[in-house]
């Protein structure tokens, strides 16, 4: 009975965070639709009203794709933008001074532009789009309609412009969402695989252990999403003055994600020679489970506090008291793979003292204390 109250709370508590993750990412999805709409209506309306164009389509087209672009690639995106109107506009110009206009000059044309673009500056989408599409529309409209080169530069630079001051001033993303949204699953995969871990060592049940080593290993994905919402929020923090005042948090943020990519790698250890000792049948004290049971508290820790801006004390003792019960374990006798087990866990535990501001010296001496005084609580003699 008790074990289906246990799995039936675990399912409630998935379901939980799974519906506040759906929400969150609605809400970025909101706010990145309200940018890009008001970008473009105000683009559109400064090309209009006073770029003097009847029909001003590039300046909207360059916002959206500004605003569009991934977080933490917008200033650069159209830096690309511009770019490669540039280039779309001075290799049609030449082009077709020397060839004249038609069905085959046209793909002459725009394939010589792309291909000109993709040997500058790589598989770089925006502006190899935008040199294509600049050239299509000058090989196409150029003998109906003069001059059309200057309002397409003239227009590009406004609507990517537009689409900064709106990311910038009008309606900026929350950065700490931002990384909260791609980092809540790691943090929550990573804890979760090191309760399956400890589950592992109290049930003594191998293919367990098995199982969280190996979706400790696939989270190379979740990682990539992670790094570019830090580049988002980093980007934000430089940009919109509104958010300025979390700069500091995106700071340490970032700190400690280099951190928590350390503790995956140690938890991946954890696992394995979990899964080895359990294997050769090796004796496993109670006090081992319980350090990696708290260890594991201290990832979900972590994550709050960080997200809340608060000083991360509860952090601290969660990981002083994993080591404190490694120790005890070990003092209880632990053969080959559970002694790894401490190792790993040590060394992930002084990862994650160092998320949260110590330094090497210090989190190694701060765990190395915590270890001596569990083994000194069954040994005080020793």
């Amino acid at each position: 009975m008790k074990r289906v109250k246990t799995a039936v709370a675990q399912i409630r508590s998935r379901g939980g965070r799974a519906s506040r993750l759906r929400l969150s990412q609605l809400e970025a999805a909101l706010v990145i639709s309200v940018q890009a709409g008001l970008a473009a209506a105000l683009a559109w309306s400064i090309g209009h009203d006073l770029l003097g164009n009847p029909a001003p389509i590039f300046a909207p087209s360059a916002a959206v794709g500004t605003i569009v672009a991934a977080l933490g690639q917008r200033a650069h995106r159209t830096i690309e933008l511009l770019l490669g109107v540039g280039l779309g506009i001075a290799t049609t110009d030449l082009l077709l001074s020397f060839l004249g206009t038609g069905f085959w000059q046209t793909g002459f044309v725009v394939g010589f532009a792309v291909l000109a673009t993709l040997v500058l500056f790589g598989r770089s989408g925006a502006a190899v789009g935008q040199a294509g599409g600049t050239a299509v529309l000058l090989a196409t409209l150029a003998p109906a309609q003069n001059d059309l080169e200057w309002p397409r530069i003239v227009e590009a630079m406004v609507g990517g412009a537009v689409g900064l001051v709106v990311v910038a001033l009008l309606v900026p993303l929350n950065p700490m969402r931002i990384l909260d949204r791609d980092a809540a699953p790691i943090y929550q995969r990573l804890a979760g695989q090191l309760r399956e871990a400890s589950g592992a060592l109290t049930t003594g049940d191998q293919q367990r252990a098995i199982r969280a080593l190996d979706l400790l290993r696939d989270m190379g994905p979740a990682l990539d999403r992670m790094h570019q919402a830090l580049s988002g929020a980093e980007e934000v923090v430089s940009l919109a003055p509104a958010r300025w005042l979390r700069r500091q948090d995106v700071e340490r943020f970032a700190r400690a994600s280099q951190q928590v990519e350390r503790v995956i790698e140690h938890s991946r250890g954890v696992a394995r020679r979990s899964a080895m000792a359990l294997q050769y049948r090796e004796r496993i004290p109670p006090d081992l489970s319980a350090s990696v049971a708290r260890l594991a508290d201290a990832v979900e820790l972590l994550r709050r506090e960080h997200r809340a801006g608060r000083p991360t004390e509860r952090t601290h003792q969660a990981v002083r008291d994993a080591v404190y019960r490694a120790g005890r374990a070990r003092a209880q006798g632990v053969d080959e793979f559970g002694d790894a087990v401490v190792t790993q866990l040590r060394t992930a535990a002084s990862d994650l003292l160092r998320a949260i501001g110590y330094d090497a010296t210090s989190a190694n001496d701060e765990v190395r204390k915590g270890v001596q005084d569990g083994e000194a609580s069954l040994h005080p003699d020793g």
